[in-house]
């Protein structure tokens, strides 16, 4: 549980500079990463990203797998019936109603919360934990990075940064953007502490030690405590939110960021005749990892090493988003222009981020990136010289 805890102040700042980045350039991560430091390195930053995204949708589908399992129905029905129709939300065009719907599914994990509630965990135990967060023991280290790899994904960067600009957040809407990064923030890290809670409280009180290969053994062990319906229902709900909207997320992440190292349109905003090897991504992406699932053999192991892969591949991808933010010395901007020091909207030094104004519209290509046209319309009239 500590870990949980203080991964949330980290959480918090890896996905304000994302937004930051968002908002004052318009333009997305993998773009970003090609502008500064060319081909090659955006190539493997989007490879990073690939094998991530490719590895985190066989643990979402293996999640709808045992959901169906706990209600008698093979994944081989489940995971192509949850892909294709996750499909179909990704082609049908607008952020809008992707946003609505993630969010309505999201709001299914909040059934964890009373499933701890219910598994009556005492005080004595959480304060426990709570004063030894750390076990140096190999199993739990390999549990702590898996941790850390659910928290902070690498697909998360290029998901929110995308996110923003298709939602089209302005500079004067930081403010709000950094409250909702906030209490997302913490949100996320209760119900994973939940979770916890509810998992010590019974398995490892009970039967530590208990092996648990699939969603339908961690459910059977909750029942002693929660009862058969309140076990199948609450734990049930809370997983097929979090599978579904997370292989929403990845699918999407995927699509854009191989896009934008690419140089392909990719916008929510955009039709599927336009847009349409961002499209395809996504759906071969949904498809290959659902096919994936209906063989993989144990699903709870198999998600566990996905998330310490996570853990290992994030170095390359924070360390992308700490080198764009960093600042840089400034440059002569072309007709003999220089890039001058700016203030973000709320006043307060930019950190390194530095904009240039020529007149009513910024220097060089129009804000946002050229792939993301459908996105860019109303986005910010600004370009950082630190960034952009």
């Amino acid at each position: 549980m500590p870990p949980q805890l203080l991964l949330i102040p980290v959480l918090y700042v890896v996905q304000e500079i994302t937004v930051r980045l968002g908002v004052l350039t318009g333009a997305s991560h993998g773009a970003l990463i090609r502008r500064h430091y060319g081909r090659w390195w955006a190539l493997l930053s989007g490879a990073a990203l690939f094998v991530a995204c490719i590895g985190a949708l066989v643990t979402e589908f293996a999640g709808v797998a045992g959901i169906g399992q706990l209600a008698g129905l093979p994944p081989v029905l489940t995971v192509p019936l949850v892909a294709f129709l996750l499909c179909l939300l990704c082609v049908s065009g607008g952020y809008r109603r992707v946003e609505v719907v993630g969010i309505t599914l999201g709001l299914l994990e909040l059934a964890f919360i009373p499933a701890a509630v219910l598994a009556r965990p005492g005080l004595g135990a959480l304060a426990g934990g709570l004063a030894h967060p750390l076990v140096l023991r190999h199993d739990y280290l390999q549990l702590l990075a898996a941790n850390v790899g659910a928290v902070i994904m690498p697909w998360m960067v290029f998901y929110q940064q995308g996110a923003v600009i298709d939602k089209r957040v302005r500079a004067s809407d930081l403010r709000a953007a950094r409250i909702d990064t906030a209490v997302g923030s913490v949100v996320t890290q209760v119900i994973m502490v939940a979770v916890v809670v509810a998992t010590a409280a019974t398995v490892g009180t009970r039967h530590p030690g208990q092996s648990l290969s699939s969603i339908g053994d961690i459910a059977d062990a909750l029942v002693p405590f929660l009862g058969r319906r309140t076990a199948d229902v609450l734990f049930g709900l809370g997983v097929l939110g979090a599978a579904t909207v997370a292989a929403l997320v990845v699918a999407i992440a995927g699509g854009w960021g191989l896009s934008e190292v690419l140089g392909w349109r990719c916008s929510l905003n955009d039709r599927l005749r336009h847009a349409c090897w961002f499209y395809l991504a996504c759906v071969l992406a949904l498809g290959g990892s659902a096919a994936a699932v209906v063989a993989a053999p144990n699903l709870v192991n198999l998600s566990v090493d996905v998330q310490v892969m996570n853990a290992v591949l994030l170095p390359v991808v924070l360390g992308f988003l700490l080198a764009l933010r960093a600042p840089r010395p400034a440059r002569r901007a072309p007709h003999g222009r220089r890039l001058q020091v700016a203030r973000l909207d709320d006043g307060r030094p930019s950190d390194g981020l530095r904009r240039l104004h020529r007149g009513d519209r910024p220097l060089g290509a129009p804000p946002g990136d050229p792939q993301r046209v459908g996105a860019s319309a109303a986005g910010p009239r600004t370009v950082t010289s630190g960034l952009a």
